[in-house]
């Protein structure tokens, strides 16, 4: 655990610079807008340690895959997020010497990121100026990102400021396989008003489409001298006169267009020269009034608001900020990669993340368009997912563990062949939509393309042993990464088990053209329910310091393990996959995140307390959360149990995760889809919100630190505000017809 920002419920601010910090300072305070972002880098030149990165919204490359030994069926290439060109870039010179705060001695530092209006504002005083910068990625116009600059003399002096304002081509991918560079130039130029440039990405030979990328940068301010072309970079000169008293404005403003939307490259720069002449008819302060009022807008649906414990207030605003910063539903060709505009690491791919931890909270707190478009986004890439699986040499659809176009693109055996209990995440979000929303439109539709098609691949992927008389699911790597192939992974195979009753229970619903579409035999609805009833699921008696217990073994030889708890071994040892070889992780009983207990997490209605309470007892304790997902699933299982202490200690490190770098690293990017937890651990967990037989279920607690919590939740048409403070529980119906919730285990009705 770490903490280098100041405890604020609207702001993540610090006043010192450390350069062992600067990435990890970089990655907390970065920016986005879902089209594009950017980490919180310097403008100017900083000569220390820094990673700059800049990431364009469905801008990808495939990266030939790079491993030692070969398998069949491993994907050709491994998909990235790629740095695009750095258009914030600037060489900044006062009275003749370069502005780098890793050389120069300076004063009065502060770098604050504005959560409530989505801005970044720095300052600091160095050769007698004092510099502020704020800077913004809009929300409201999508294509633009504004760099304000304020210059005010400190010593009583004028200063003369050479300003080079450039849009810089030639950057990297610190995780490139092969050290390539990913970008070519295919035109630029140097205007009176403007500058540009424009990029496409090298050939591949996957057959992955190349994507055109322009930036084109306007000024506001300054006295222009002089325009210089590289052949990977275009510049601006300026000079900028500061007086003695009094400050002096500078403002770049840069927007980004992509053959994403355009068709070819001049209507790209064409459209790129249109918006540019746009904004500039705008003031600065338009600009950022008309951004800072949509982030106002979307404060005013999800906000969660705590009182009594200003760290956890500023935990669940710094993850909403960069969840909606990464995604709020404006593209449907786009997804949730793990870092979003942060960092490069995990490619910047869409995850079984998505379905399992963002929708659920989208699903609260958005317009049911929003999981529409993220559950379309799967069906889009349902032909990629039958790929999937006849790679394997299976039927149906295996939907990929990593992926921007539906075709696996993950390097790594254990998690490619081998961690496929991703597959039952899809469908499961099929069913979340269809319970909290009513709506079965999807599931009669192109849903049930892809339930169905997962069932098939399930029912192919069991095996039936004769021996036992029962279906198994060997060679998987369950939620569990800590562990690979083994066989029987509960939870792997009790959601194949579930997959197929769900697509049985259903199977009458869905329209006679998707029946017609999917062919399925009775043949077939007989092998799925004959599997259903002989799924194999390992369970067994173990003794506990509380007697023998009756658990779900996580597969089938773990409790051959050594089974010491995590607490009674050496705390030096964490973070152990920071400590320990591979070797030893595998062979050891420690858990990375939930497993078995993630399908109580799932469908907590499906298993007993008495059932959930044994094997989270059992389970928790080896369980070393050095994955970002696994705190708020704890939480919300540990607030079912009543367990209301340690509900409250897995949802503080899921708040803070990031802003405390829990994990030890965090500086190569945040964890974004994991920062949906600490909404669920509060909605879910501590409000024990459940949608039952189409009924709100509420059953709050107030941790015993907090003297009050409140949100809003988006349900059916309705908006609810629930407050729970020291008094008890009050539910307002904000919008829509009168409403009956079940609260506390008593039936309310409420009205506006």
């Amino acid at each position: 655990m770490k903490r280098i920002f100041e405890i604020n419920p609207w702001t993540v601010a610090t006043h010192n610079l450390d350069p062992e910090d600067k990435r990890l300072q970089e990655s907390m305070t970065s920016l986005g807008n879902e089209y594009m972002g950017m980490r919180g880098m310097f403008e100017e030149v900083y000569s220390g340690d820094t990673h700059q990165g800049i990431y364009i919204g469905g801008v990808w490359f495939p990266d030939k895959t790079r491993v030692g030994w070969w398998k069949n069926g491993y994907p050709l290439y491994f998909g990235k997020a790629i740095n695009a060109l750095n258009f914030v870039k600037a060489d900044i010179y006062i009275d003749g010497h370069q502005i780098d705060l890793a050389k120069n001695e300076f004063q009065d530092f502060e770098v604050s990121l504005d959560m409530k209006h989505g801005v970044l504002n720095r300052r600091f005083t160095v050769f007698g100026v004092e510099v502020q910068v704020s800077r913004f990625v809009s929300a409201a116009f999508k294509e633009l990102a504004d760099i304000h600059y304020t210059f005010t003399s400190v010593d009583g002096y004028k200063h003369n400021i050479r300003f080079d304002a450039s849009i810089d081509a030639d950057v990297v991918n610190e995780d490139a396989n092969y050290d390539e560079k990913f970008w070519q130039v295919l035109d630029a130029g140097n205007g009176v008003s403007s500058s540009f440039i424009a990029t496409q990405t090298i050939e591949n030979p996957f057959g992955v489409p190349q994507f055109t990328v322009v930036a084109r940068q306007s000024f506001i301010g300054g006295e222009k001298h002089g325009t210089n072309r590289g052949t990977k970079e275009v510049t601006d000169d300026f000079d900028i006169e500061v007086p003695t008293s009094g400050t002096i404005n500078f403002e770049k403003r840069v927007i980004v267009t992509t053959s994403r939307d355009y068709d070819s490259l001049k209507e790209t720069i064409d459209a790129g020269t249109a918006l540019t002449d746009e904004v500039l008819e705008k003031s600065y302060q338009e600009l950022y009034e008309d951004h800072a009022q949509e982030w106002l807008k979307r404060w005013e649906k999800a906000d969660v608001q705590i009182e009594g414990d200003d760290a956890a207030q500023q935990g669940i605003r710094f993850n909403l900020f960069h969840l909606f910063s990464t995604y709020y539903g404006n593209d449907p060709r786009l997804n949730i990669g793990p870092k979003g505009f942060t960092g490069e690491k995990y490619g910047g791919a869409t995850y079984w993340d998505t379905e399992a931890f963002a929708i659920p909270v989208y699903l609260g707190v958005a317009d049911p368009s929003v999981t529409r478009s993220l559950l379309q986004y799967r069906f889009d890439q349902l032909d990629g997912a039958f790929h999937n699986a006849k790679q394997q040499g299976l039927k149906g659809a295996l939907y990929p563990m990593v992926t921007f176009d539906g075709i696996e693109s993950h390097n790594e055996w254990e998690i490619t062949f081998e961690e496929i209990h991703r597959n039952s995440t899809i469908a499961y979000a099929i069913y979340n939509y269809t319970n909290i929303t009513g709506d079965h439109s999807w599931l009669d539709g192109d849903g049930a393309q892809v339930l169905y098609s997962i069932a098939r691949f399930w029912a192919d992927r069991v095996h039936y042993s004769k021996r036992n008389d029962q279906y198994m699911i060997h060679g998987v790597t369950g939620p569990n990464e800590y562990e690979n192939n083994v066989n029987n992974n509960y939870y792997t195979n009790w959601m194949a088990k579930w997959v197929l009753q769900y697509s049985l229970d259903h199977y009458d619903e869905i329209n006679d053209k998707q029946k017609t579409k999917l062919a399925i035999t009775d043949e077939e609805l007989v092998q799925w329910q004959d599997i259903v009833t002989k799924m194999y699921l390992p369970e067994a008696d173990v003794d506990t310091k509380n007697g023998k217990k009756h658990i779900f073994v996580q597969h089938d030889t773990f409790l051959d393990k050594d089974l010491t708890p995590i607490a009674d071994m050496p705390q030096n040892i964490r973070p152990i996959n920071q400590n320990w070889s591979w070797d030893r992780i595998l062979r050891s009983p420690y858990i990375k995140q939930s497993d078995t207990l993630h399908a109580m997490f799932y469908f907590p209605d499906a298993f007993t307390e008495e059932e959930k309470r044994n094997n989270f007892n059992f389970y928790e304790p080896l369980t070393v959360h050095e994955s970002s997902l696994s705190p708020s699933v704890h939480a919300i299982l540990a607030a079912d149990l009543q367990m209301v202490d340690k509900a409250v200690e897995m949802y503080e490190r899921a708040a803070r995760l990031d802003l405390d770098n829990y994990n030890n690293d965090t500086d190569d990017g945040l964890h974004i889809t994991a920062m949906t937890g600490s909404w669920l651990a509060i909605v879910q967990g501590f409000a024990g919100m459940r949608v039952r037989n189409d009924e709100i279920h509420l059953k709050p607690f107030l941790p015993k630190n907090w003297t009050k919590y409140a949100f809003r939740l988006v349900f059916r048409g309705h908006v609810l505000e629930v407050t729970v403070d020291k008094e008890g529980t009050d539910v307002q119906l904000i919008s829509g017809d009168p409403l009956t919730i079940n609260l506390l285990g008593e039936q309310v009705t409420l009205t506006r």
